[in-house]
């Protein structure tokens, strides 16, 4: 619940501390309840129609371990503690839960969402923006560095949720350009990050400026005391979800990039690497069905042999397609995320994101298979203006180093 602790309470920040992790680390105890119940696909989830084309549209086939858990307890209004690493897909989550519950015909601020920086916050009101583009939602980021009267304009002619960071949003707030009456959602990312910037006070003061009765979503990779304190005092009842790290390992694997700038210079890239594709076995991923069929014709039309296979085809010819490409007979094949977990393919060397994936995670599951049985792999991705965040996230998430693409490109298979 969004209010203070009681005036003249003897609160001792160490003692809580200490007492609040060693419930929250200590299996089985359930001052914090934990949320348990999984839905393998976003079909299950109950979720409005217009809001699952949004979900698959941008591209999502089958949700995420924290998505699979943690969709539907926002949904239902409940407070939620979400524990994972960056990039496992928790924009999605919040997003998925805050546009599920709004109310379209009412244009003011429904949800505030806050993060750590700018970058972050325009990334969510993107993601926002697009699971939410066949509900017709309004969504701004309101962030320092940018016309005060600007933010003012459009949050007068009215939106439904706010994403920023904390010292612009505080000033929104404050000068009543944002008006937090029907605000009833309210969602912190990456609070380690926010607590760990100093903005502590900050989120405090917007708390104070909320209704009493405003849900509250906490997304963090870890859970320091700070956090937990956030907890205690504004959040009632609040379910935790706690997803671990995947066993997965990409030792062995080189990874490079290639900066492509533009979406349309891609295809020219990979007709370029085609002779190398072809010496090995190789799989590219791009991250929708439709662009599988896009690019396997535009391969095709250049006289290269490849073969595809996405969740839109019949279990039988996705059967045929990957015999063949086991086989040998096929060596470069097509593909979505869907089936990345399912290529279990050992003469795989080369793997190509010729789209990076929308969740570091899958990064993991795409290219964590071809290093495999000893053996070495190259991982390639395509890096376009637009996705330097998710190349930063996906190395910063893998502690890894992803260098630009040496000329030899050949030599290294």
């Amino acid at each position: 619940m969004a209010g203070a602790a009681p005036e003249g309470s003897q609160f001792d920040a160490r003692q809580f501390d200490s007492k609040m992790n060693d419930f929250l680390l200590a299996d089985g105890q359930d001052v914090i309840a934990s949320w348990d119940e999984v839905y393998d696909t976003f079909d299950a989830m109950g979720l409005l129609q217009n809001l699952l084309r949004g979900i698959y549209a941008y591209g999502f086939e089958k949700p995420s371990a924290i998505q699979q858990r943690g969709i539907v307890p926002f949904c239902k209004g409940l407070d939620v503690i979400q524990q994972a690493q960056s990039g496992t897909g928790k924009t999605a989550t919040f997003c998925s839960g805050i546009l599920q519950q709004l109310d379209y015909s009412l244009v003011e601020c429904q949800a505030l969402v806050l993060a750590p920086t700018r970058e972050l916050a325009q990334q969510i009101e993107k993601v926002m923006r697009a699971l939410g583009d066949y509900l017709g939602v309004k969504v701004h980021a309101c962030v320092g560095g940018t016309s005060v009267r600007e933010d003012q304009r459009i949050l007068s002619s009215g939106v439904h949720v706010v994403v920023g960071t904390p010292g612009r949003v505080f000033d929104m707030l404050r000068r009543k350009s944002l008006r937090a009456d029907h605000i009833k959602m309210f969602v912190l990312d990456e609070a380690d990050e926010m607590l760990s910037r100093g903005f502590k006070d900050q989120i405090y003061d917007i708390f104070q400026l909320l209704p009493e009765k405003v849900q509250v979503g906490v997304f963090s990779a870890t859970m320091p005391p700070e956090a937990l304190e956030i907890t205690r005092k504004f959040m009632n009842k609040p379910v935790r979800i706690l997803v671990k790290r995947d066993e997965l390992t990409l030792e062995g694997i080189k990874q490079f990039h290639v900066n492509v700038d533009k979406e349309e210079w891609k295809l020219e890239t990979l007709c370029d690497l085609y002779e190398t594709l072809a010496i090995t076995q190789s799989v590219i991923f791009v991250n929708t069905r439709r662009k599988v069929d896009w690019l396997t014709d535009k391969m095709r039309s250049r006289d290269h042999t490849v073969s595809a296979t996405h969740g839109d085809m019949d279990q039988n010819t996705r059967d045929i397609i990957m015999r063949e490409f086991r086989s040998g007979s096929s060596r470069v094949l097509i593909t979505t995320d869907l089936l990345a977990r399912g290529i279990d393919v050992q003469q795989v060397s080369l793997v190509i994101n010729y789209d990076l994936p929308t969740q570091p995670e899958n990064y993991l599951h795409r290219i964590g298979r071809s290093g495999r049985f000893g053996r070495k792999g190259v991982a390639i991705n395509f890096v376009i203006r637009d996705d330097e965040r998710m190349l930063f996230d996906i190395q910063k998430f893998y502690n890894v180093i992803i260098e630009e693409l040496p000329a030899n490109v050949a030599d290294l298979l």
